[in-house]
């Protein structure tokens, strides 16, 4: 196959670049609206319990959760003070005149509820209730919360609740998107030209990884008709659209001028290149496209929406890595050189840096694999208290105008409003006035909860302290079928003593049966969503790769070993993740607030991208040492070269993506700083630690068992392996490059990456 695009990037590259650019402009063209057919939503998985709770609440009752909160601020007196009653219910009755609200109730429409007071008598409480999806909430939101922004003589207001700590997040999360493109392009181009020296050639993997973007946006196009897709997989897209462009320039451009340096003229250079760096590259990236499909075993969304950019992201990378760049090489010829700034020169195998360590390594392979071993280990130790929970207001910047709001919430009323569950019932039958009183009644007992509002009045400590009132009415439908209860706890919800009350909740007897719904059910939920299939996720992660790299390279110990060294490795990531994010290690100096948890979601999404993008760098030095085996047979000798070849490729490739990874971590919202953050230090530490020490350290004592297999297995390689023989001497040196009518010397000048 490779022998075939080899031919054809080399024959006809004027003919596939025209295919190509055509396809680019297209994709562009459907690629670039893709945004307005995202979600924002798909966090749930769509069966469990607590999205049961809240369709049914939607459907049954027109009511959805009190999802915004409004503070009114008394500017003097308290908000007791006619005027200010005044003003506050103006605001209520435009609030419940306003299209699609489901319902709307205030400190003063409930009768001057106690709860709904702050301690020092100069803040009270509208809980409003946005009927739709989290799509439609979050429109509805964007257009009724600038009218809520009030700051006259008499009152102010602050705005908080999900739909608008969901708000904050898609704006800053936007901006920051921005932002980080804006920091890593320039960064990135720079680096590119110091590792190549030449403008032109540092281009090529901005231009591929712009393919790569487009492509992506098109193929998610494409997905959003069929199935939700999630916004946030747009963070993904951009970097991994880049960074894995890069990894693959690197490696099919230096080898490349490699085979230019060996005295072949610009075409055979490209025709070997594909043939052998371009099957490696594509290899890569099928491996990156399992490890990131594995999230498609998860029911979220959001999940899911990353597995389909990463999928697409990774396959496009390639494509255009693999076909589009040789035949620009090919047009190119010698002239990739043109416009050099910095003056490379090619040294010899055996006196380059990353073959010493090599080297240094194989002879004392037992105590650097422990030393390291030892290192990892004490890393990842903290990963065994870690505590996933959900990204609240405290994930954004302390100066967001929401978290302000949501901080005068926890410091001024006793009860969390924001932070309600909802209890509804599953029959559509009547239910008895006293079975509805007895369950409330058991449900304001529970430890935790503030109070309990229901149809037949409000409960705290097991007491009716509030006679029902007009909008208690909302706790059942017009025809009297079923109730639903609102349960408003006094601790935090989204935290262990959080999931604690859900499970209680749960556990009260009552008459009928019940959904419980809320953000605090919802986090424990989704925490019983991974765990369950998290199992098949790494099975299929951990089987997929033995296959591939099995078919690749036909030995046992090469997949087992991998799959060793990337464990130790993430569980190091991870283990410093929960040292920094969890426990608030160095929170001031990277400017976030630790909650003690992590957001559930982001471990998973950091190990699927990282262990792919390991893979990927195990299989450019793999590869590159099998080459050199089965020339020489030697193994520490094929290692050592093996190494050199792709040290500096693949250390050059992470500091570059890195570069991308750490743009996104400078954003506001801690979970998003901790994605990238926690990528460009599992792929440094993969680049430098593991490929300089464990690899070379396991080849030199597995020896030549490093290629075996059984006989069985064998038979299956010889006819399954991803392989194809290329005859590469067959491809007679030329003695000068000649390009254009200029001939240019090959004895020494090449970049070294």
């Amino acid at each position: 196959m490779f022998t075939s695009i080899a031919r054809i990037t080399t024959i006809h590259p004027k003919r596939v670049l025209i295919v190509a650019f055509i396809l680019v402009v297209v994709a562009a063209g459907l690629g670039g609206g893709v945004i307005d057919r995202l979600t924002t939503g798909g966090f749930a998985d769509p069966k469990s319990e607590a999205i049961q709770a809240r369709d049914t609440l939607a459907t049954r009752y027109g009511q959805a959760e009190s999802n915004l909160v409004v503070i009114v601020n008394a500017k003097s007196g308290s908000v007791d003070d006619p005027a200010v009653a005044a003003e506050a219910e103006a605001l209520l009755t435009e609030i419940q005149t306003t299209e699609g609200i489901a319902n709307a109730v205030s400190y003063w429409s409930t009768g001057n509820a106690p709860p709904l007071r702050g301690a020092d008598g100069k803040q009270a409480l509208i809980l409003v209730s946005i009927a739709g999806d989290e799509d439609l909430v979050g429109e509805r939101a964007d257009l009724l919360i600038p009218t809520l922004q009030i700051d006259n003589d008499i009152i102010s207001t602050q705005i908080t609740g999900s739909a608008e700590i969901g708000r904050q997040f898609t704006s800053q999360i936007e901006a920051d998107l921005k932002a980080g493109e804006t920091l890593a392009l320039p960064i990135t181009l720079i680096l590119l030209v110091i590792v190549f020296g030449s403008l032109i050639a540092a281009g090529l993997p901005i231009f591929i990884g712009i393919i790569s973007v487009i492509g992506t946006l098109f193929a998610l196009f494409a997905i959003s008709l069929l199935t939700d897709v999630s916004v946030y997989a747009l963070n993904l897209t951009t970097m991994l659209g880049l960074g894995l462009a890069i990894d693959y320039s690197l490696f099919i451009v230096s080898r490349y001028r490699e085979e230019l340096v060996k005295g072949f003229t610009p075409a055979v250079a490209v025709s070997r290149t594909v043939q052998t760096a371009g099957r490696t590259v594509a290899f890569s990236a099928l491996t990156v496209a399992v490890s990131l499909g594995a999230l498609l075993v998860f029911p979220q969304a959001f999940l899911r929406s990353f597995a389909y950019a990463g999928v697409a992201v990774s396959v496009i990378a390639a494509l255009a890595s693999v076909m589009i760049l040789p035949a620009v090489l090919t047009l190119l010829g010698t002239r990739g050189n043109k416009l050099e700034l910095i003056q490379k020169r090619q040294k010899a195998v055996e006196g380059g840096a990353w073959h010493r360590v090599a080297i240094f390594v194989m002879k004392r392979p037992v105590i650097v694999a422990g030393v390291v071993i030892a290192l990892l280990i004490g890393l990842g130790l903290p990963f065994r208290n870690i505590q996933l929970g959900l990204g609240d207001d405290r994930a954004l910047p302390a100066d967001n105008v929401a978290r302000i709001a949501t901080d005068s919430l926890r410091n001024n009323f006793d009860s969390n409003e924001s932070g309600a569950l909802e209890v509804v019932s599953t029959t559509a039958d009547t239910i008895e006035t006293s079975a509805i009183d007895a369950y409330a009644a058991a449900l304001s007992n529970v430890s935790g909860v503030g109070r309990v509002d229901a149809l037949t009045g409000t409960y705290v400590n097991g007491s009716v302290v509030a006679e029902p009132t007009a909008t208690s009415q909302r706790f059942t439908n017009e025809a009297n079928e079923g109730a639903w209860f609102s349960v408003v706890p006094n601790i935090e919800p989204i935290s262990p003593e959080g999931e604690d009350l859900v499970r209680d909740i749960r556990n009260v007897d009552a008459s009928f049966e019940t959904y419980v719904g809320g953000s605090a059910a919802q986090l424990v939920d989704l925490k019983a969503s991974l765990t369950a299939r998290l199992p098949f996720a790494i099975a299929w992660i951990c089987l997929s790769t033995f296959v591939l790299l099995f078919l690749m390279f036909g030995s046992v110990l090469v997949p087992i070993k991998a799959l060793i060294i990337n464990a130790l490795s993430l569980s190091a990531t991870f283990g410093a993740m929960v040292w920094v994010f969890q426990e608030g290690n160095l929170s001031g100096i990277l400017n976030f607030t630790a909650t003690g948890s992590i957001e559930a979601t982001m471990p998973i999404l950091i190990f699927c991208v990282a262990f792919g993008l390991s893979m990927d760098y195990e299989v450019f030095l793999l590869s590159r040492i099998k080459e050199e085996y089965d020339v020489t047979g030697d193994n520490t000798t094929s290692v050592a070269h093996g190494l050199e070849k792709t040290g500096r490729i693949v250390s050059a490739a992470a500091v570059l993506i890195s570069v991308v990874f750490i743009s996104f971590g400078t954003s506001g919202v801690s979970f998003i700083k901790m994605f990238g953050l926690g990528l460009a230090l599992a792929v440094l530490m993969d680049a430098f630690v593991i490929r300089g020490t464990l690899v070379p350290a396991f080849m030199r004592l597995a020896g030549d068992a490093n290629w075996w297999a059984p006989a069985w297995m064998r038979k299956i390689h010889n006819r399954f392996g991803i392989s194809e023989h290329v005859d590469l001497d067959a491809l007679e040196p030329a003695p000068n490059l000649t390009h254009d009518g200029q001939t240019l010397e090959a004895d020494h000048k090449a970049v070294s990456v």
